[in-house]
């Protein structure tokens, strides 16, 4: 049978972890890489363009800019309450 003094002191860790722990936020990128593979398969993870095609060098492919991207900068402006 485990220790008693145990349970106690997992509960609280298990607890620190729950009150300091930062929540998932989606990350976007500017540039996505297209396959073409039957169906187009899309990456958007790639911070710039070069990155993009470093990454589908000798599978083919192509790379474009995310129409889902939302820059920091203009983020920052759309959320701003409107007076």
């Amino acid at each position: 049978m485990p220790d008693m003094r145990i349970v106690p002191f997992v509960l609280g860790v298990l607890a620190g972890v729950a009150v300091f722990s930062v929540g998932a936020k989606a990350q976007s990128y500017p540039w996505c890489a297209v396959l073409s593979m039957g169906d187009a398969a899309y990456n958007c993870g790639f911070v710039s363009r070069e990155q993009c095609m470093a990454s589908l060098s000798g599978i083919g492919g192509f790379c474009e800019r995310n129409p889902q991207y939302v820059s920091p900068a203009s983020a920052g402006l759309r959320s701003a309450p409107r007076r």
